[in-house]
This record gives structure tokens, sequence and C-alpha cells, in this order.
């Protein structure tokens, strides 16, 4: 307690996540970065978004708290309604609050989280404790969604709320459920879509593969003829398709 006290908010910051900041590939948290997109100002903000409590080694109760990723995940889960309260209010103005609050559970809770941040590509940089980690924590949906919210936090920390918006516009949006809150596969409703029009099934194409052996990006363009075509990133291939399905009917949608 006598560091907070101490320590001004970025100097606790810089001290809290000091031994993670170590033991985080430098390299490996530019390409996060720009999976992401965003440049840190302060990589701090991001090495401690991404250390579990588990990694947190002696040091006991709130104080490993404190050095984990918790207080951001807390952060970032109430920037994240925000965020996506206020998109879905603009792209939704005959929705009814009932639909608006289906579609924003929807978009925050545990599993779509986690697919965010397998599309972030972030399972490769999460500290872990040893046990954690030979356990499969890090392809776990409840820490998986969790960094997701933490990196949310970090990002709006580092540069404000127009950033935070700018990755929830990056990542959640392509995941807006379609056709009134359907459920259904964005690949099937983008094929049911052109099938509807008389047109071809929609084609896929790689555009680019990047990032490390152990932590993939696709970049895939989906094309359906007579349209532009719209590209989205996942951790897969499959991902990136579903991504780009979702965006390009939203696109047509607008």
């Amino acid at each position: 307690m006598a560091l907070v006290g101490a320590l001004g908010p970025p100097a606790l910051l810089r001290a809290m996540t000091r031994g993670a900041r170590a033991s985080l590939d430098e390299a490996g948290l530019a390409s996060l970065e720009e999976a992401l997109g965003h440049r840190f100002k302060d990589r701090a903000h991001l090495a401690l978004a991404l250390t579990h409590i588990s990694a947190v080694t002696g040091v006991q109760g709130s104080r490993a708290r404190v050095r984990s990723y918790q207080r951001l995940e807390f952060l970032g889960d109430h920037v994240l309604g925000l965020v996506v309260s206020d998109m879905l209010y603009r792209a939704y103005p005959a929705a009814e609050e009932g639909e608006l609050s289906r579609r924003l559970a929807d978009l925050v809770c545990e599993d779509s989280c986690a697919e965010v941040a397998r599309a972030m590509g972030v399972g490769a940089y999460i500290r872990l404790g040893a046990g954690e980690d030979r356990s499969g924590g890090r392809d776990r949906p409840a820490i998986l969604a969790d960094i997701a919210e933490s990196v949310l936090a970090a990002v709006y920390l580092d540069a404000g709320f127009t950033a935070a918006e700018v990755l929830v516009e990056r990542f959640w949006r392509p995941r807006l459920r379609l056709a009134g809150g359907s459920a259904r596969d964005p690949k099937t409703a983008l094929q049911e879509w052109a099938q509807a029009r008389g047109l071809p099934p929609p084609g896929y194409r790689l555009v680019e593969r990047s990032g490390p052996d152990h932590s993939p990006l696709f970049r895939i363009a989906v094309e359906v003829p007579g349209f532009a075509s719209v590209e989205a990133d996942g951790p897969s291939k499959q991902n990136a398709q579903k991504a780009a399905a979702a965006a390009f009917l939203e696109q047509v949608h607008a």
C-alpha cells in the first residue's frame, strides 16, 4: 500500500509490470501491436493486460490481483459495454430495448470475447504460471475472454476512448449478429443472401498470412460478382472467412 501512495499511476504501472516487461519479447509485442492495429506509447499497459494471476509468483492476495490483468479486465468490461451499446444504438435505430439488450449480451459474452482474443492472436503472448500453462490455460475461453477485455482497457488507458472505439470496431463489429439477431454462421447467411438474389456462391481468397507459426494471422477476401470484395483477419482461415462474410453482410445492409 505504501507503493500506491508513493507513486503516481504511470510510475505505479511501470513498477507493477517491470517483471512482465522483462519476460515478454519486445519483437513479439511489436507483432501483437501490429495485429491489434495500435502502437502503444507505453507497452507496460499491454504487458499488464497479458499477465494472468498465476504468473505472479510469490505475491499473495490482493497484491497479486493488482499485478495481474484483473483490474484491467474490470475496466475493459465496462468500456466494452459502453462502446458496443453505442454501436448497437446507432446501427439499429428501429430496434427496441429488449433486442438491443440481447444483441449486447451476445457481443460481450465469454464466447464472443474469446473469439475476439483468438482473432487478436494474443494466446502465445499470455503470461501464465507453469501449471496453468500445462493445463491448457492459453486456449481456455474464460482466460481469453478476460484478456480481450484487458487489452481493450490497456488501449483505453494508453490512448483514450477513441482508440478503444477503433479496437472494438475492428474486432467486435464483424461479430454483429444479422437477420434480427440470428446466430446463423455468417458464411451460411451470406450464401443464402447471394442465392436469394440469383448470384453465384461467394468465393474466399487468401490475401495474406502473417505472424509466427505458433500464432498465425490470416487475411481472407470474400468476393461476390458485382460487389466490392471485403477483407477480414482471423487466427485461422475458417475464422477469417467467417469474419469476412460478416463484414460483407454488414456492408451491404448498411
